[in-house]
């Protein structure tokens, strides 16, 4: 009888194990394949901060707006800014809150940094791109010299957004895809 129960208990944790990871795949896959596409502006990293792991960090032009009401907000907590596409296509945030507001209106969860009269600055969520490890570094060096480009619209993060998800699909430099970019890129000065 206890030898059942444990290895009962056993295959309630491995089915878990595997459940857990399954569900948090498909909740993204969702998100990606139903979701709203936004384009996301980047802007200049500090060339010191030096690469982290097997991904490029990215900042945002976006990072700060009205924020709605008389409204308290601390360093960090969670605010809901509200998103619209200008005529470019690219992300603007219209208004911020520190609870939902009752719109249709597309949001993003993002992390306040500080507050100034009824603006807040914040940070948005999706400040990594994952890559194979041989590309991240030539990525994010090229991130930051698309950045630095008189074109402030040439490199931007393509985000999927679905009610309390927002996912980042790809990062892209003169409308190609990183990878590509950077493929491209070591091919060519592979060539040199």
């Amino acid at each position: 009888m206890n030898k059942l129960l444990i290895i009962g208990a056993f295959a309630i944790m491995v089915l878990a194990q595997w459940f857990v990871p399954a569900k948090m795949i498909l909740d993204q896959e969702t998100v990606l394949n139903s979701g709203t596409a936004y384009k996301f502006k980047t802007v200049p990293l500090d060339p010191n901060d030096p690469l982290r792991g097997k991904y490029i960090s990215l900042r945002y032009e976006m990072n700060k707006a009205a924020l709605v009401g008389n409204q308290d907000v601390d360093w960090d907590d969670p605010i809901f800014v509200y998103i619209k596409k200008d005529t470019e296509g690219f992300a603007v945030a219209t208004k911020a809150s520190a609870t939902k507001l009752n719109t249709d209106q597309d949001y993003v969860l993002a992390k306040a940094q500080n507050k100034y009269a009824d603006t807040v600055r914040f940070m948005l969520p999706f400040t990594r791109f994952y890559m194979e490890e041989s590309k991240a570094y030539p990525a994010e060096i090229l991130v930051r010299q698309a950045n630095r480009d008189s074109l402030l619209a040439n490199c931007y993060g393509l985000v999927y957004i679905k009610d309390d998800t927002a996912v980042l699909d790809d990062v892209f430099v003169n409308n190609k895809p990183i990878k590509e970019y950077v493929e491209a890129e070591l091919k060519k000065n592979a060539g040199d």
